[in-house]
C-alpha cells in the first residue's frame, strides 16, 4: 500500500511575494479553478506574509485579505481553501474571524522557531471554530532539532493538528531536514511536515528526505513560484514522490496544465537560483528579503552579498524588515571610514 502525502500548495500565498504582493483576484481564481481541476489537496492564498500582514513595511496587496480568499473560495470544491497566519500581523476578530466567515478551510499559525508560545490563542481560537489548524515553525534551520521539538510540543498541546518546519532562509542541506523531521515524528503525536526552498538547488532532495523521515505534509508551488530563488518545485516534487511510490492523490497531468497556466498569467519571472539567492541560503538568511536587500544597497551603495552576510550574522528574522536599511546603513558608514 502507498504511503500517502498531503500536499500544500502556496502558489497563490508565497508567489505573492515574487510579485510584490500584487496577485489579482482574477488571477487568483484563475489559479484556483485549475488547482481544483488538479485536485490539490490544500491551496494557500493570501499575501506572502498572511493574513493582516499587508502594509508599508512588507509591501503591500493588490487587493484585499478577504476578496483574495472570496475569489478562490468560489473556485474551489473539493480542494480546501487554506491561509497561513503569523500572530502580530492577524489579529482573531479582524482576520481570523472574517476568515472563517468567508469560509477558510486551513489556517497554518506560525511563529519565528523559537516563538511557538505567541501562536497559543489563535490556534486555539480556530479549534474552537472547528476548523483544520496546523502549527508552522519558521526559519527552522537556526535551532537545534531539541529545540524544535520542544516549541513543537508546545504548539500541539495549544490544539494544532500538525506540525510544518519551514526551511525559510533555502539553508537545509538532505541531512539537516532528515535529522530534524525524525526528531519531530518521534516527539509528536500529530503529523509532520516540511515547507521548503530553493536557495542552494535542493528543495526537491529536502522535500524527498523529510518524506523518507517520516513527513506526511509537504508543500510546494508550481514552477516553484515563491520568494528569493522560489519554493520546491511542486510538479517535480509530485513525479518524484509518485516514481518512489508515494500516494498524493493529485491528477499530474492536471497539475502540469495548472502550472502552464500560472507560468503564462501570473508570474513575471519564473525563480531561478541566482547569486543573491545563493548567498541568501548560505547566511541562513529568510528568502522574502531580497527585493527589500536589492533596493536597500542599491540606496546606500553597498554590495548585497555583505548585507545578506550581515543580516545573517545578526539573526535577523521574517518580520525585521525595518532592520535591512539600518544594517544597510551600517556598513555603507563604516565603507565610508576606511
Amino acid at each position: 500500500m502507498k504511503k500517502k502525502i498531503l500536499i500544500s500548495d502556496p502558489t497563490l500565498r508565497d508567489g505573492n511575494h515574487a510579485v510584490k504582493h500584487q496577485l489579482t483576484a482574477e488571477q487568483i481564481a484563475r489559479y484556483a479553478e485549475a488547482a481544483e481541476a488538479a485536485q490539490i489537496p490544500i491551496v494557500e492564498v493570501g499575501h506572502g506574509n498572511g493574513l493582516g500582514a499587508s502594509s508599508l513595511q512588507v509591501g503591500e496587496s493588490a487587493v484585499g485579505d478577504m476578496e483574495m480568499l472570496k475569489a478562490a473560495r468560489r473556485k474551489l470544491v473539493r480542494s480546501k481553501l487554506g491561509v497561513h497566519v503569523m500572530p502580530g500581523f492577524a489579529t482573531i476578530r479582524k482576520d481570523i474571524e472574517k476568515a472563517v466567515e468567508v469560509g477558510v478551510d486551513v489556517f497554518r499559525v506560525g511563529a519565528h522557531c523559537t516563538e511557538a508560545d505567541v501562536t497559543r490563542r489563535h490556534i486555539g481560537y480556530v479549534r474552537e471554530r472547528g476548523k483544520e489548524v496546523y502549527g508552522v515553525l519558521m526559519m527552522s534551520h537556526m535551532v537545534s532539532k531539541e529545540t524544535l521539538a520542544e516549541e513543537s510540543l508546545k504548539m500541539e498541546s495549544y490544539g494544532a493538528e500538525g506540525i510544518i518546519i519551514m526551511d525559510s532562509a533555502g539553508a537545509y542541506l538532505p541531512s539537516d531536514v532528515t535529522e530534524r523531521i525524525a526528531e519531530l515524528v518521534k516527539a509528536l503525536n500529530i503529523p509532520v511536515g516540511f515547507h521548503g526552498h530553493n536557495n542552494l538547488g535542493m528543495a526537491v532532495a529536502n522535500s524527498v528526505a523529510a518524506a523518507e523521515a517520516g513527513a506526511t505534509i509537504l508543500d510546494g508551488t508550481v514552477r516553484g513560484f515563491g520568494a528569493g530563488a522560489g519554493n520546491t518545485q511542486l510538479e517535480v516534487l509530485i513525479a518524484v514522490l509518485d516514481k518512489m511510490g508515494y500516494s498524493t492523490g493529485i491528477d499530474f497531468y492536471k497539475l502540469l496544465d495548472a502550472a502552464e497556466i500560472a507560468e503564462r498569467e501570473i508570474m513575471k519571472v519564473i525563480p531561478a537560483i541566482q547569486s543573491i539567492s545563493i548567498v541568501s541560503g548560505l547566511a541562513g538568511v529568510f528568502s522574502g528579503f531580497s527585493k527589500h536587500v536589492e533596493r536597500a544597497s542599491k540606496e546606500y551603495g553597498v554590495d548585497p552579498r555583505d548585507l545578506f552576510f550581515e543580516l545573517g550574522r545578526r539573526k535577523v528574522v521574517a518580520g525585521q524588515e525595518d532592520l535591512i536599511i539600518e544594517v544597510a546603513m551600517d556598513l555603507a558608514g563604516k565603507k565610508v571610514s576606511r
